[in-house]
């Protein structure tokens, strides 16, 4: 077997006249290619639509690494419409990942100031509001089976484990009223915005923060209820196995723990403050393990032994909480004084200066067991108050300052092992970290149910694609920055070169802006080539 292109010049004659009488299609193997010239008017040479590529670009490169594109192709069902639906799934990922924001605005401004169009081949005429919202409802049905795509497919491309399951639970709240959506509800709202309503978000995510799942709940849902349900939806799209499921002290609840038992769940959960006064001794004893500069730990067996507990010290928790306490009690005892001095100046009613103390207290919690306060009614009906301190309640806040306690029922792992596993928790912290601020899930502007769903599956996707790119950083060396990955390659843009002759054609040519020393380096580690040029679209196209 030989290439044509490789062969010597007598094979190459031999093998010209063999084609000759043969279709137009061989000839063409031998023709001599001339080159075409022509002369360009060099002050009349200009450049149009300058618009953002290397965002999009890398997306879909992301995209077609994943399969995304494809299962998208082989799951969405086409019927009559004018553009396909998974084309339309691909712009609304996209789209979320480089700028994230309502349909509308996507249809109105994003999609055609983007090379998204040049990329996917659909005008930007093609794009409106209405068209993006039903790609919302083809592509929601599919989540399931997408959720258990994309974990395979995660899995095998970077050699991932699922043995630990990272479990953690936030909100994203409405502008509107949400009336035809029975989960928006008001509830405690992680974003200080009690004022809206909300739902909230459950994810599951693997040790190193690759999505593995994810349930919306009603914005009024308490955290520990959505443990049972959760794990077995994860359990359902999964299967069983020998999996530690990691949670914080707000899911640790005693019918969770119980829950979790069953079948050989194993689980590292946080606990509540409060029960660190069951291991004071503990904490009295010197034989702590040192892991890091700042951190102790130390095992401390159940009762029944069938549960391990690991007890925590933190260096540098200890001094936050420790300023903490600081602070709040200098305010109650600032306002303490304030309403000292107001009875002592005013007749107040006892019940007034009770609701004022009661406010007070609330409001700086952390430190309102530190004082015993009476409020003392004189003969006359005056207020009259008086404080002192409890030392007893500071002595136990010095001890106990920094400190935690994690709850598992792995009995043969050491306290450093099972607290390097609690700690990646922060890694669904950071999920919804990037969710909230780079991919700006928040507000949520859709108001029925279905739509709402659609749209965090839609950032769900995107997160996907973010955290794609976050392990090829990893794989080339880049640590996990994906962020300014990101950023630096969406500078690249999309230009038209417009070449006037002096036989006045204009010749067109869209190419990509050459990339800066960074951005290649970038590019190099990543195993990513960019293209030159992209091919001139037809009319509509143009004229956009």
């Amino acid at each position: 077997m030989s290439y044509i292109g490789q062969a010597d010049e007598v094979v190459r004659e031999g093998v010209k006249q063999a084609a000759q009488g043969s279709t137009d299609r061989q000839r063409k193997l031998f023709d001599d290619v001339e080159p075409e010239y022509a002369e360009v008017d060099v002050k009349r040479v200009r450049v149009e639509r300058c618009r953002e590529f290397g965002g999009p670009w890398l997306g879909l490169q992301m995209m077609r690494l994943l399969g995304l594109d494809e299962f998208f192709a082989d799951t969405i069902p086409s019927g009559r419409e004018d553009i396909p639906w998974p084309m339309m799934a691909a712009v609304l990922v996209l789209s979320r990942l480089c700028e994230p924001s309502s349909e509308l605005h996507i249809a109105e401004h994003f999609y055609r100031h983007s090379a998204i169009p040049d990329l996917l081949g659909v005008p930007a005429d093609k794009v409106n509001d209405d068209r993006l919202y039903r790609s919302l409802d083809a592509l929601l049905p599919h989540k399931d089976a997408l959720q258990v795509f994309l974990k395979e497919r995660l899995g095998e491309m970077f050699d991932l484990d699922y043995d630990l399951l990272l479990y953690d639970v936030t909100s994203t709240y409405f502008e509107g009223q949400a009336k035809g959506n029975e989960l928006a509800q008001r509830g405690y709202s992680r974003d200080s915005r009690g004022d809206c309503k909300q739902v909230c978000i459950a994810l599951v995510v693997s040790r190193d923060g690759i999505p593995f799942g994810y349930e919306v709940f009603a914005g009024n849902r308490n955290d520990a209820t959505t443990v049972e349900e959760i794990v077995e939806k994860m359990e359902a799209l999964y299967g069983r196995s020998n999996r530690i499921w990691a949670m914080d002290r707000g899911m640790a609840g005693d019918d969770n723990i119980e829950f979790l038992k069953q079948s050989g769940r194993r689980y590292i959960i946080g606990t509540p403050k409060s029960m660190l006064r069951q291991f004071e001794q503990q904490l009295l004893e010197k034989d702590w393990q040192s892991i890091r500069d700042g951190l102790e730990v130390k095992l401390c067996e159940a009762p029944d032994g069938n549960e391990t507990f690991v007890l925590c010290r933190s260096r540098d928790r200890a001094e936050k909480e420790k300023a903490m306490h600081a602070r709040f009690e200098k305010r109650i005892e600032d306002g303490l004084r304030k309403m000292q001095e107001s009875c002592r100046k005013r007749k107040n009613n006892p019940f007034v200066i009770s609701r004022r103390l009661g406010r007070l207290l609330e409001k700086n919690s952390r430190a309102a067991g530190l004082f015993e306060i009476d409020v003392i009614e004189e003969p006359d009906g005056r207020a009259r108050l008086t404080w002192s301190r409890k030392e007893a309640w500071r002595d136990w806040a010095e001890l106990s300052e920094g400190c935690y306690i994690l709850r598992s029922n792995i009995t043969d792992w050491s306290a450093e092992d099972l607290w390097h596993a609690y700690i990646q928790l922060t890694q669904a912290e950071a999920a919804f970290r990037v969710h909230k601020s780079d991919l700006r899930i928040r507000p949520v502007w859709h108001q029925t149910a279905e739509r709402v769903q659609a749209h965090i599956f839609v950032c769900f996707l995107a997160y996907v694609l973010w955290k794609t790119l976050g392990q090829l950083c990893r794989r080339a060396d880049l640590g996990d920055e994906p962020r300014r990955v990101l950023e630096e390659i969406g500078k690249i843009r999309l230009v038209d070169v417009v070449l006037p002759t002096r036989q006045g054609v204009e010749i067109r040519r869209r190419c990509v802006t050459r990339p800066d020393d960074h951005q290649q380096i970038l590019l190099q580690k990543l195993g990513l080539n960019l293209p030159e040029q992209m091919p001139l679209a037809d009319k509509n196209m143009n004229a956009m």
